[in-house]
């Protein structure tokens, strides 16, 4: 299997991508981890299928080896269950030497994450994401961080993980709907970046959709690199990162509003549409490109409009956005397929029109 290396300008970090969970030991001794006691922080519902199973693949390498949990969901992404975190680890008598893993999906990644920031001001922390929109895009890049007062990851940090191990076949018991939110991230790569990208997508749908492993293998190491890539030349969002952004404005909006009964990977989708339905305003994307976006996300089930909000409540909810500078949206927009670029130079008409189109 494949090895991408993350180089920052503090961190340097490989993504091992994997066959189950045998070689995670090797890993972990790979990375320089020196830690011999370790908390793998996970959701109830992978600790169900895979507590067991990570537990003694590790257990070759730490000698206290500890699972701490929580009701999955984005709505356990919150401040409350990080303080049930800490206490767990106080309570348990974790040091500066410590380790955490987040293992999961992105709330697990993403609380893990923010717990190793904060805990005696920041101790080792390992990605290991089990769901396919964490193992090719929120598991790699360092940012971690929580929910709160109902606005998404509104308090976080740039924490990178010493490693990220993804071991692929955590797909087979990946449930439909997460494995389609999913493939929204996977879309967005081809969108932003590489138009090649978005055409092997295309040719390719009947075996993504079958999950064929050699192809899913193959399209995880390819959103990896791409991260990768962008990650190591602009890791905390100054410049080129951003445009890994496209689709979350509108998207994090309609995700907050719909108190997260969508799950992340399908307000990115509904996003992105109503992204491109700027672009095709513009002038600067085809109706067709639209229309055929619009098609490829329905394919795998991914939503292209919501019901149930109201226009003005979109817009307001996206000026609490963490992209929001001077007042000013910075919005992603693209011009044709795999040309990305950052703007704040957009009208509210542009935007109302673009919420508009999306909403039912």
């Amino acid at each position: 299997m494949k090895s991408v290396t993350v180089k920052t300008e503090f961190k340097e970090y490989d993504i091992d991508l994997r066959k189950g969970f045998s070689n995670l030991s090797d890993t972990i001794k790979k990375s320089g981890v020196k830690g011999k006691k370790i908390c793998v922080i996970t959701d109830s519902n992978i600790e169900k299928i895979y507590g067991e199973m990570i537990k003694i693949a590790i257990s070759d390498y730490f000698d206290e080896v500890y699972i701490k949990s929580f009701t999955a969901g984005e709505k356990s992404k919150n401040l409350e269950t990080v303080s049930d975190m800490y206490k767990f680890l106080l309570d348990n008598h974790f040091d500066r030497k410590s380790v955490i893993a987040g293992f999961g999906g992105g709330v697990a990644g993403d609380m893990a994450g923010f717990v190793a920031s904060t805990y005696m001001r920041g101790i080792d922390f390992v990605q290991i994401p089990t769901s396919l929109l964490a193992q090719v895009d929120s598991s790699v890049g360092g940012k971690v961080g929580v929910d709160f007062c109902g606005t998404k990851n509104i308090v976080g940090a740039f924490y990178q993980p010493s490693f990220v191990y993804i071991n692929t076949e955590t797909l087979d018991t990946l449930p439909e709907r997460e494995f389609s939110a999913g493939m929204a991230e996977v879309i967005k790569y081809g969108i932003i970046l590489s138009d090649d990208f978005y055409n092997f997508i295309w040719d390719n749908k009947e075996k993504i959709k079958e999950r064929d492993k050699d192809i899913m293998s193959e399209i995880i190491a390819k959103c990896c690199e791409y991260k990768a890539y962008v990650v190591s030349n602009d890791e905390k969002e100054q410049g080129m990162r951003a445009i890994l952004n496209y689709g979350h404005t509108i998207g994090h909006a309609i995700e907050t509003l719909k108190e997260f009964q969508l799950i992340h990977g399908e307000c990115v989708g509904i996003g992105m549409v109503s992204a491109m339905k700027i672009g095709v305003d513009r002038g600067e994307v085809s109706q067709k490109d639209l229309d055929k976006l619009k098609e490829l996300l329905s394919y795998f089930d991914i939503p292209v409009s919501t019901d149930g909000l109201n226009i003005d409540d979109v817009y307001n909810q996206m000026f609490l956005d963490k992209k929001v500078s001077d007042s000013k949206i910075n919005f992603v927009l693209t011009k044709g397929i795999g040309k990305a670029y950052v703007t704040s130079d957009i009208s509210k008409d542009e935007i109302i029109n673009a919420i508009s189109y999306v909403l039912k």
